[in-house]
Formats: structure tokens, C-alpha cells, sequence
């Protein structure tokens, strides 16, 4: 009588478990119409508008031809991404794609959302506070490394000498998390690196005016000491560039920037920028959209690692330079030549070996 009894409990266990597992299995083939948000943080880099929702939206497409996604843009206002946020949930968005405009602040969303059961992916920015479901973006911190690394290799082998002077670093907004990566990334390359760090400034909204004015103020303080300036983006880059050409100096040193936007790209052609990183964000857009499909459909995504507690998966970083320019830009088809290579930008493409 017991073993028969312990039979009957262990097949009633196993069907239990089957009919669970089939349950799983036909709720993961129900999502077919779930709504799903991505809420970027401002449009001082154009970067959200031209690569990453584009390639959300087209893999979404792909994933999941019936669902609605929402897209939306706080233009670096941390009370409307509040707004926006609470109106994606409004909307019966089961999952949202945050990159905050102030990562500390946006840990209450996170906790919003998930005590409604709905999914968060930390996408670009982390979120240190909050354990959000799961974290997309570049490896920011290999970011400011790479760029750092890379001014500081090209002033040693055009013989810059540290008692020449020192590097201006331009990092981005006090408010973000990645920021914050980036910069540690940047005292990496530079701390050890020989050269002082004349002055650093921490970028309001990332904001490319901000950059240029402080940028001037620099020049004015410290003139020909300036042997290279390290921006954590193509846009602080670009204000920099602008404010040492506005003083006149010629040549301007060495620039970094980060995100490979097309104006940074037509500097570099023009030899006015150094470098930039090619890190197209439809790589990491399209690997949100899967984790958002994997987390709605009780899937657990692979993590290849962990940041502020939250399963995350970064990817590798290239730096850009005029050296590498055709084959990582043009070869890989990051942006074509006929884009590029326009009016003032003709001549400096033909020197890069880049033809129409």
C-alpha cells in the first residue's frame, strides 16, 4: 500500500511538473500584442533618434510583429521622464527600456514598476540604486579607458613631452551613471599616464554649449599648456574643438569623443577630432528588445556578468581614428561615403583612401 501510494505521489509530481513546464511553454508563445516602452534621456546626442530606436524598433518588429512600442524622449528633464514613465504604465506597458536622465532619481521608477509586475531593462545608463531586471548597454568604463589610452599613446608617439603641458578632461553628466563609468574609465588612462590633468568638468545634461563654454575659459587660463583634451562624447568633443578654434589656436590639439555621430565623423575626416568610439547602439538596442521578449515571456536572459547587483550584459567598445577610419566606418558600413564625404569633407576622405 505505501509503495503504491509513493508511486501514485511521485506520477502525480511528475505530471505536475510536465503540465508546469507546458503551462510556461504556452504563456511564452502568448506574447504576441505586449506593449513595450523605450524611454530615452535627452537629444543633446543624436545618437537615440538616428541608431537606437530605429534598431529597437526593428528587431522588435522582428521578435514580435504584433506588439506596440511606445517611444519616448525626456529632453534631459528627469520630472518628465518621470511623467512619461508613469504614462507607458498607464498605456499597460508590461515592459520598459529606461535610459535615465538621472540615474539616482530613477530608481523609484524601477521600484514602481516592478511592484506592478512590470519588467525594467537599464539600457546605457545604470542604475546603482535599484536592482533593475536586467542592464544593456557598451562597457562605459572600457569606454573612457580606451579613449584616454588613446590620446595618451598618439601625444607619446608625436614626442609630446608631459613638461609641455597637460590634458583638459570634459566628462559628461554629473546625473548619469555611465558618466560616472566613463570617467573612472578616463582617470585610468590618464592617472598614471605622465601627463597632468590641467582642469575637469563635469558636463550639465551633457550639453555641448556647456562643453564649448568652459571649454573657452580654459584656453583663456591655460593657452598652448593644452596638449589634448579628453571628452567622453562627440558632443563635449565637438564643443571643445569649437572653442579652441574660436581662440585661434592652430593647431588644435588632439580630441577624444565617444558614439561615432556623424558631425564627429566628418572631424575626424577633417582632422579636427582624434578619435571616437564606434559603438553602434543598434547592436545593444536589438539586445534590449530580445531581454525584453526573454523577461516577458519568463525567460531568464544570460547575463555575461553583474553591475550594481543587476544580471548585465555589455558589449566591447572600438576606438576610432583616422588610421582605422575606412575599414571600421566605411567597410563595416557604419555610415556610407556618400554621407560623409561631402562639400569641405571631400579632400579628407580622399587622404583616407575613402572614394564614393
Amino acid at each position: 500500500m505505501t509503495k503504491i501510494s509513493w508511486r501514485h505521489i511521485a506520477a502525480a509530481a511528475l505530471a505536475t511538473t510536465m503540465l508546469g513546464g507546458l503551462a510556461a511553454a504556452a504563456r511564452a508563445a502568448e506574447v504576441t500584442d505586449a506593449t513595450v516602452a523605450f524611454l530615452m534621456p535627452d537629444q543633446g546626442s543624436t545618437r537615440y533618434e538616428e541608431h537606437d530606436f530605429p534598431g529597437f524598433k526593428a528587431e522588435m518588429d522582428k521578435l514580435c510583429p504584433g506588439c506596440k512600442v511606445i517611444y519616448l524622449n525626456a529632453g534631459a528633464d528627469a520630472s518628465r521622464q518621470q511623467q512619461q514613465f508613469n504614462s507607458v504604465i498607464s498605456q499597460g506597458a508590461k515592459a520598459i527600456v529606461l535610459d535615465p536622465v538621472d540615474s539616482a532619481a530613477a530608481a523609484s521608477l524601477v521600484e514602481l514598476a516592478q511592484s506592478q509586475g512590470i519588467k525594467v531593462i537599464a539600457y546605457d545608463r545604470p542604475i546603482p540604486d535599484a536592482k533593475a531586471d536586467f542592464y544593456v548597454s557598451f562597457d562605459n568604463q572600457a569606454i573612457g579607458k580606451s579613449i584616454a589610452d588613446s590620446l595618451v599613446a598618439h601625444l607619446k608617439a608625436k614626442g609630446v613631452s608631459p613638461d609641455k603641458g597637460g590634458v583638459l578632461q570634459i566628462n559628461g553628466s554629473p546625473t548619469d551613471a555611465a558618466a560616472g563609468l566613463i570617467k573612472k574609465g578616463i582617470h585610468e588612462g590618464l592617472d598614471n599616464s605622465g601627463y597632468k590633468i590641467l582642469a575637469e568638468y563635469d558636463t550639465p545634461d551633457w550639453l555641448p554649449s556647456k562643453a564649448q563654454e568652459w571649454a573657452s575659459g580654459q584656453v583663456t587660463r591655460f593657452g598652448d599648456k593644452i596638449v589634448g583634451v579628453v571628452a567622453a562624447n562627440d558632443g563635449t568633443g565637438g564643443g571643445a574643438i569649437a572653442a579652441l578654434k574660436a581662440a585661434g589656436v592652430d593647431p588644435v590639439p588632439p580630441v577624444t569623443g565617444n558614439d561615432a555621430t556623424t558631425a564627429a565623423l566628418q572631424l575626424i575626416i577633417a582632422g579636427d577630432q582624434y578619435n571616437t568610439i564606434n559603438k553602434p547602439s543598434e547592436i545593444v538596442a536589438a539586445a534590449a528588445a530580445n531581454v525584453a521578449m526573454q523577461l516577458l515571456k519568463g525567460e531568464t536572459p544570460e547575463a555575461k556578468t553583474t553591475l550594481y547587483n543587476t544580471p548585465s550584459q555589455l558589449f566591447v567598445p572600438v576606438v576610432v581614428t583616422a588610421d582605422n577610419f575606412k575599414a571600421e566606418i566605411i567597410d563595416k558600413n557604419i555610415a556610407k561615403a556618400d554621407a560623409l564625404c561631402v562639400d569641405r569633407y571631400a579632400e579628407g576622405c580622399k587622404a583616407l583612401g575613402i572614394t564614393q
